[in-house]
C-alpha cells in the first residue's frame, strides 16, 4: 500500500501488540518530530543566576543597595546568589561575613527562601537564595 502512494511505511511503537505502523512521508515525520522537540526545549524554564559580591566591612549603604537589586532579581523570578569575598588576611573575620550574609537573607524573607545556608569555599562564603512562589489569589 505504501509504496502505491509513493509514500514510506513507518513503525510508530514496536513495542505495542501488535506493533503501529503508519503510512506517511519518513522525512516530514522526522521534521515534526524535530519541530516538537524544539518547542517543548522552548517552553523548558531556564534557571538564571544572578550574583551579588560583598566585602566583609560592607557598609550600610551599599548593603541596602544590594538589597534592592536583590529584590527586582528575585522579583524577575531569578535565583540569587550572595557572596562575601575575602581578599588578603581578610579571611580572619569569617563571623562578619556569616552575619552579613545572614542579615542578607533575613532582609529578604518576605521574598526569597534560602536553599543553602551560608557555608565557606576557599576565600568565599556563599548564600544562595530563590525566589518564593506567588501565592494563589483566593
Amino acid at each position: 500500500m505504501a509504496r502505491a502512494q509513493n509514500l514510506d511505511l513507518v513503525e510508530i511503537s514496536p513495542n505495542a501488540d501488535p506493533p503501529v505502523c503508519k503510512i506517511i512521508d519518513y522525512s516530514k515525520f522526522k521534521y515534526d518530530q524535530k519541530k516538537k522537540q524544539k518547542e517543548m526545549k522552548a517552553k523548558a524554564q531556564k534557571v538564571v543566576v544572578k550574583e551579588i559580591r560583598f566585602g566583609p566591612n560592607t557598609d550600610e549603604h551599599d548593603f541596602e543597595f544590594k538589597l534592592k537589586h536583590a529584590q527586582t532579581f528575585l522579583k524577575e523570578g531569578s535565583k540569587v546568589k550572595a557572596y562575601v569575598q575575602f581578599v588578603g588576611r581578610a579571611i580572619v573575620f569569617k563571623e562578619r561575613g556569616e552575619i552579613l550574609l545572614l542579615k542578607f537573607a533575613q532582609a529578604l524573607e518576605d521574598v526569597a527562601k534560602v536553599d543553602e545556608m551560608p557555608k565557606l569555599e576557599g576565600k568565599r562564603m556563599f548564600l544562595m537564595l530563590s525566589p518564593k512562589p506567588a501565592k494563589a489569589a483566593k
